[in-house]
């Protein structure tokens, strides 16, 4: 995908992130242009980020240990170490961006993206952060959203939790339920 037309500046040693790592980057980018949320460099900003995924870190895991295996047993590249913790991604995101939010991994038995959402509703509700990002990292693909609470901002950019539950819930492709959240009302606060 094109870099430059993503990220708002460069992305230092994007080279070496694992490649759920470079989508959970992208999508998240994209959640805060969306939002018209800018994250200039320099300068934190108290936003967190909760991420989910349906196998963690499973493909990453398998590819350090067959480079474990590979090696001989004996060393395997340090480089894949890093992403073997599903929480990684979420982590390479809070670093470019400066977000010292709460970061979270969560799983759960529902759809990824939903059960992030809800942990970030409620991070939100219990006053643990004003502004969340919250979605789902796969192989394939990253969704990324921006919660915040009635204060928060946004504007028109804003949807109820309960109407991207419901797009969620559908089990569509990301292209189609990009096409579903453009066809949402705009103008209210996500609660």
């Amino acid at each position: 995908f094109p870099r430059k037309k993503i990220f708002p500046l460069p992305f230092r040693n994007f080279g070496r992130l694992d490649h759920v790592s470079k989508l959970t980057c992208a999508a998240v980018a994209l959640a805060l242009k969306d939002a018209g949320i800018e994250c200039p460099a320099g300068r934190k900003h108290d936003v967190g980020i909760i991420s989910a995924a349906a196998t963690g870190c499973l493909e990453t895991d398998m590819l350090y240990f067959r480079d474990y295996i590979d090696s001989g047993r004996t060393l395997a590249r340090g480089n894949l170490f890093i992403y073997t913790l599903p929480s990684s991604p979420s982590g390479e995101a809070a670093i470019y961006f400066g977000l010292q939010g709460p970061l979270l991994y969560t799983a759960g038995q529902e759809i990824p993206a939903i059960t992030a959402l809800r942990a970030a509703s409620d991070m939100i509700l219990g006053r643990g952060a004003s502004m969340m990002l919250a979605g789902m990292s796969e192989t394939d693909s990253a969704l990324y959203f921006v919660l915040a609470d009635a204060s928060g901002g946004g504007g028109d950019a804003w949807c109820m939790l309960d109407h991207a539950v419901t797009i969620l819930e559908k089990g569509l492709s990301v292209k189609r339920m990009i096409l579903e959240f453009s066809n949402i009302k705009k103008g209210s606060a996500v609660q």
